[in-house]
């Protein structure tokens, strides 16, 4: 383990679970515009790890730099990786670009979930302009697998009352859940419970993977509804701090 600047992992007692779960703290409480984190984690062959975050990412206004989010995963074989951060939360005029890259063994398993609030309603915050570019590459050993990349830029909340894109919605999590190896029994437990989303929840599976989309109309409903889906999905128990 190598802890640079603002980055610090924490490894909270785990004794009574089979996985090591691990706690990303940023000692600076914030990113802003010219910030740069770059996370590089890998998995050894038959070892399990679960990553979350200490609280919500804020990602505040920049006046002019672009914040950098670089994440890289690597699994093992037999490995098994939950990248589980809670949620990213938007101010506005920021410009936010994040990357993840994750490169798997033929046999290892990975759950990615990232949610993205764009601003805080119970404050009365809106994120009205910005730029958001996301980029989502996902190999399997080396065949890209899964690629996804999500821009919005400028007039951001005209966008997202846009039916297409949030229908309204002050939250969303873009390729929010991917569940590897994922199939239909998995697509089957998250629309078992559908009567009890707050928001809106899509889920699907095709080539072995399985993907949940959510939009919520704020932080604390998209939060638990990806509680939800987590939990259906059911491969790996949720961090600790996801249930405080």
């Amino acid at each position: 383990m190598h802890e640079e600047g603002a980055l610090r992992v924490r490894f909270p007692n785990v004794s009574n679970r089979d996985a090591l779960e691990a706690v990303i703290v940023n000692t600076a409480g914030g990113m802003a515009g010219g910030d740069r984190f770059d996370l590089d984690i890998a998995v050894g062959s038959g070892a399990k790890l679960t990553i979350t975050t200490a609280a919500a990412e804020k990602i505040y206004r920049s006046l002019g730099p672009d914040t950098e989010i670089r994440v890289k995963l690597g699994i093992g074989s037999g490995g098994t990786l939950g990248w589980l951060p809670q949620e990213t939360i938007l101010f506005d005029q920021i410009r936010l670009r994040r990357s993840i890259e994750a490169d798997l063994a033929p046999d290892a398993s990975l759950l990615l979930a990232e949610g993205v609030v764009f601003g805080r309603s119970a404050m009365g915050e809106t994120l009205a302009h910005g730029h958001f570019f996301d980029r989502w590459r996902v190999r399997r050993d080396g065949a890209l697998i899964f690629a996804e990349s999500l821009r919005l830029d400028d007039a951001i909340a005209e966008q997202l009352r846009q039916r297409a894109v949030a229908g309204g919605g002050g939250a969303i999590a873009s390729a929010s859940v991917l569940k590897i190896p994922g199939d239909e029994a998995a697509v089957a437990a998250v629309r078992a419970k559908e009567k009890d989303f707050a928001g809106e929840v899509g889920v699907s599976a095709w080539n072995g993977l399985a993907l949940a989309r959510l939009v919520a109309p704020d932080g604390a409903a998209l939060h638990r509804d990806l509680i939800a889906v987590l939990t259906a999905f059911g491969n790996m128990p949720l961090p600790r701090l996801w249930l405080n």
